[in-house]
């Protein structure tokens, strides 16, 4: 289709630019349940190339108009986000430079991988503390642009809290350092006659106008990856005016990121944990709120189908743990093993982990916690030695054991990241079962952080079969109507992209959608940056590309 493009487009960047069947394949798909096949992959080799193809697409759009970029790091996306049918900007080959710290901040590029990042961060005692359960496998640009969060999120929050600045491609094709403004330092940017100045003014007088309505539309939750974050963006009281708010979980809609300054927090000498077995949900909620207070690092949980197929599948299972010895596994794991064969296995796991640098302090919080649980009587027990590690295994591992040992059905996130208030979580639960039911033949396992309400339903799906791909839509449309019926959010972490997108309109009103279409207006005014996430949604097309083939 850009035939006739394809020799400037080489002739311009210095990187690699590829078209070849085999790399479009590749990039044609990530970790969603979508197959959109790209018509060019560019590899660009430092910021030049990336100010390049972005005035070579502004300059081409007018006489190509579905001409685009979407930029892709390690293809972790479980939106979608990383998909377009134009041009894909890959940042892994080249983006991907160790990274630097300096006191608490890292600088970093997006084609980084995160668990390169922590290595080099931990030499420092320093740690990122938003990295999300696809730690060993995601990239920083991803984690940016998503808005990532995980299983520290409830004490630390998420990534929105721990950018520091960026750099930023816009769309005129220059580069722009954004980072929190003063007063004086706005006033200045907004005088400017240029394109950063108009971009300035546009947005500051866009929130400052609509400013009541913006704030009363930010989620009553308190991890939200869904729509464009303006809410975030001015803070009257302290008159700081900050876009890095806004540029962080645009997946980038407004612009391609070419590094970031992350801020870091100081790791902790010991962890303590206590498990939690839940055998009926009717106290969940409750139980979450007696363990809040205490200050937990993590709340984390997942469900009795999960630990069956731990232990269903236990040698494979034991070899993830990494120990030389199956037996010697299984005798760590004989509570569990136990309750399998009498079947009693309970149907929710809870794990509360604490994290101080003094151990007397966690052996307290631990008490505490296990005083004020005696009238309630769940089944508690502490996790000693190295047991930690064998339930974060499981949980972490949630859905890939299902993945493992299910044929002909595949991995189907549409529901997989959905987050109301805790308090509303025993309500809410049974009411979600409920309307799983409904669809025996979506079958999944359920994880997530409890202490957010932020859950993970990722289920398998014959995605071959039409009837099936007809049930996604439906499944969809009625749990974000519940969704919004508890004021949460349909994505906590894993963003709009192309499956969420068109549901937006359950979270956000019809007036803030439109506020989301002219912010994209005023960075992107001829669409140039991964078109059909966040705003102008297409389901049609999305599910016209549901992958059929692995």
């Amino acid at each position: 289709m850009y035939k006739n493009l394809l020799d400037e487009l080489k002739s311009i960047i210095k990187g690699d630019v590829a078209e070849d069947l085999e790399t479009l394949n590749k990039y044609s798909h990530d970790a969603s349940i979508f197959e959109i096949p790209p018509q060019i992959v560019v590899f660009p080799k430092d910021q030049d190339d990336v100010k390049n193809l972005v005035k070579f697409v502004s300059h081409h759009k007018l006489h190509t108009p579905d001409l685009s970029i979407t930029a892709r790091a390690a293809s972790t996306c479980m939106s979608g986000g990383g998909l377009n049918t134009s041009i894909i900007v890959a940042f892994q080959k080249y983006f991907n430079h160790k990274p630097t710290v300096s006191g608490n901040i890292a600088t970093t590029e997006p084609g980084v991988f995160y668990r390169d990042f922590e290595k080099e961060t931990l030499k420092h005692k320093l740690l990122f503390p938003s990295y999300p359960s696809s730690r060993e496998i995601c990239a920083m640009g991803g984690i940016v642009n998503n808005n990532a969060g995980g299983e520290k999120s409830l004490q630390y929050g998420k990534t929105e809290d721990y950018v520091h600045e960026l750099k930023m491609v816009l769309s005129d094709g220059n580069e722009y350092i954004i980072k929190p403004l003063n007063e004086a330092e706005l006033n200045k940017k907004i005088a400017q006659d240029d394109f950063e100045g108009k971009l300035y003014k546009n947005i500051y007088e866009l929130i400052t106008t609509n400013y009541e309505l913006i704030m009363n539309a930010k989620p009553k939750v308190s991890k939200n990856s869904s729509g464009y974050f303006l809410w975030n963006v001015y803070d009257k009281e302290k008159k700081i005016f900050d876009l890095t708010r806004l540029f962080v979980g645009a997946q980038g809609t407004l612009g391609l990121m070419t590094e970031a300054k992350i801020k870091l927090v100081p790791t902790k000498k010991h962890t303590e944990m206590m498990i939690i077995s839940l055998h009926n949900l009717g106290h969940l909620a409750e139980l979450v709120n007696i363990i809040l207070p205490l200050k937990p690092e993590s709340i984390e949980a997942y469900d009795d189908k999960t630990l069956k197929l731990a232990l269903k599948f236990f040698p494979e299972f034991a070899k993830k743990l990494g120990t030389r010895s199956i037996l010697t596994t299984a005798l760590k794991f004989l509570p569990e093993l136990t309750l399998y064969k009498e079947h009693r296995i309970p149907k929710l796991v809870m794990q509360i982990e604490f994290a101080d640098d003094h151990l007397g302090t966690l052996k307290q919080k631990i008490a505490d916690l296990s005083e004020k649980l005696r009238t309630l009587h769940p089944d508690t027990k502490i996790a000693i030695d190295d047991e930690e590690k064998k339930y974060w295994e499981i949980r972490r591992d949630s859905f890939g054991l299902l993945r493992g040992h299910i044929k002909n059905m595949y991995s189907s996130p549409f529901i997989d990241d959905i987050v109301v208030k805790p308090e509303y979580l025993s309500e809410f639960i049974p009411q979600f079962e409920a309307i799983l039911k409904k669809y025996p033949s979506v079958i999944g396992t359920f994880a997530g952080h409890v202490g957010n309400g932020n859950f993970h339903f990722i289920p398998l799906v014959d995605l071959k079969n039409p009837r099936e791909q007809h049930l996604i839509t439906k499944i969809c449309e009625e749990v974000f109507e519940l969704v919004a019926k508890y004021h949460g959010s349909s994505s906590g972490e894993h963003n709009d992209g192309w499956i969420r997108t068109p549901y937006m309109h359950l979270q956000f009103s019809k007036q803030i959608l439109e506020l989301f279409e002219e912010t994209k207006k005023i960075f992107d005014p001829h669409g140039i940056f991964n078109p059909h996430k966040k705003v102008d949604g297409d389901l049609n097309f999305a599910m016209k590309h549901v992958r059929t083939s692995w």
